[in-house]
């Protein structure tokens, strides 16, 4: 068997560190059978998919050292590599699944599915919506159809009963039917959900061994259903662990830094990256937890994944980060790293416009825009104790500007300004006392430049680590109050 593996990141934000995790194991894996690694972009969202952000996503796995063998940019056999220019291959496929019966056109409105799911609920029956439960009558269809409303292609599902799904790493896995609904395959616009478009393409570019997150396993019978509609085999199923927080929760931006280019900000090392996450969920033979990539190739075996939870640790990482600063790295070496990371030319073009007009000697230059390269800043309770507002007020502000901005998708100067001018204006309070715990919790002072400057430079995982440690200094939030807060949040919102 040639065994080929993929990783179909989305084009829509910041890259995940979860991304580059389950890509370094389907390199391993293919390296270790001598096989393929491709690289698909899943960029179907069109609302929310970017070049950009496709870009980035080339840029950070390359960064951390991981090299695909076939995508979008380098080629291959197999393509397109972005589902966008595979539309009509989901189409025709679509068109086949409604031609054998497998399929159905859906045109259940939104208020019909809340009430459908309401009913289930109020009968007593804990259970997904069914095609039983959405099929119109055959009359109404027509009438619906002729009148040109909108429909999404679904899939046929059992009722009832259960299916065996096997795992490389968990052997038989029994799900019931009862838990999966009638999946929308081909959503109104024409565009495909994950569900169909992975299934097509993992077979048309002859992946033979699918390795991702154990968050997939529920949907594991819709797809080996799909592959038993269209008459094909399946490729092997490897659900890896998910990267957990501290509290076991799965790993996300709202506790914890999760952009790779956070890390690549905050001054790690690819290689400690890459080890750390190497680290997560699998170990070396002899037990060592300072290795490189070509370590990891040469003894990687599958088998050695443990099923438990790793948990993201930001101390451990600094801790074998440092081992790799100190240990792997000469002082010429360091000397490189330091300038390609913060003290290259293209870095300080990009602050320079900000600062020049604040400077009178060289000597200013490091003071005033220290912390755009410094991690967690130093702050205190007194460093917000000059401002007019309450702490209380301050709060508030924080931790509204932190949801607010955490969906944020286009992390630009004008939209982080008009996102934080929407809050102020909502609360009815001063653009100027609205921003001053922003700057303090930012840059450590309000005498930076623009805040929403800063938080352009500094990006959106920093940004909102810094928030987050600001509200922590300035003695968090109680349940009580973050009930109240959502509440508050909540009404504002609604409002716009």
């Amino acid at each position: 068997m040639n065994v080929r593996t993929r990783i179909a990141p989305s084009p829509t934000g910041d890259p995940h560190v979860g991304t580059a995790y389950i890509a370094l194991f389907n390199l391993c894996f293919a390296r270790q059978h001598n096989g393929k690694f491709v690289l698909r972009i899943e960029d179907t969202d069109r609302a929310r998919s970017t070049a950009h952000s496709e870009q980035v996503i080339y840029d950070s796995l390359r960064w951390l050292g991981l090299d695909w063998d076939e995508g979008p940019d380098v080629g291959g056999n197999y393509g397109p590599y972005r589902q966008s220019e595979r539309g009509d291959i989901y189409a025709k496929h679509a068109q086949q699944l409604l031609d054998s019966g497998h399929a159905f056109k859906c045109y259940r409105t939104t208020a019909e599915l809340v009430e459908l799911r309401e009913a289930i609920k109020a009968s007593g029956e804990n259970r997904a919506l069914k095609p039983s439960d959405l099929i119109l009558d055959e009359a109404e269809q027509q009438r619906r159809q002729k009148q040109g409303d909108a429909y999404v292609v679904r899939m046929q599902v059992p009722a009832s009963g259960s299916v065996v799904v096997h795992d490389l790493l968990r052997g038989e896995i029994e799900l019931h039917w009862d838990n999966v609904d009638a999946q929308i395959l081909l959503k109104s616009d024409g565009m495909p959900t994950y569900h169909l478009a992975n299934v097509v393409d993992d077979h048309l570019m002859e992946i033979t061994h699918v390795l991702r997150g154990e968050e997939w396993i529920n949907s594991a019978p819709k797809h080996k259903l799909l592959y038993e509609y269209f008459g094909w085999d399946m490729p092997v199923l490897c659900h890896l662990p998910l990267l957990r927080n501290p509290d076991k929760s799965k790993l996300s931006k709202r506790k914890n830094p999760t952009s790779i280019l956070y890390y690549q900000r905050m001054g790690y090392l690819p290689e400690a990256l890459l080890n750390y996450l190497g680290r997560m969920g699998w170990s070396m033979p002899d037990e060592r937890e300072k290795f490189s990539l070509p370590d990891m190739l040469d003894a990687f075996d599958i088998q050695r994944v443990s099923l438990g939870g790793p948990i993201f640790d930001l101390e451990k990482l600094k801790w074998l980060n440092g081992l790799w600063i100190r240990e792997s790295l000469s002082v010429e070496q360091l000397a490189d790293k330091l300038i390609e990371w913060g003290l290259n030319r293209e870095n300080l073009l990009s602050i320079l416009p900000h600062i020049q007009q604040r400077m009178d000697t060289l000597s200013d230059f490091i003071p005033k825009t220290a912390f755009l390269g410094s991690g967690v800043l130093g702050i205190t309770d007194q460093s917000f104790s000059e401002l007019k507002l309450e702490t209380a007020d301050q709060l508030k502000i924080l931790q509204f500007s932190l949801w607010r901005l955490e969906t944020l998708s286009h992390w630009q100067r004008d939209n982080l300004f008009t996102e934080l001018k929407f809050l102020a204006d909502a609360l009815e309070i001063k653009l100027k006392d609205f921003l001053a715990p922003l700057f303090i919790a930012v840059s450590g002072s309000t005498s930076s430049f623009s805040v929403m400057d800063a938080m352009a430079l500094l990006g959106s995982d920093m940004t909102r680590a810094r928030l987050r440690n600001g509200i922590d200094v300035l003695g968090g939030v109680s349940k009580k109050q973050m009930k109240s807060m959502e509440k508050a949040y909540r009404g504002i919102n609604s409002g716009n």
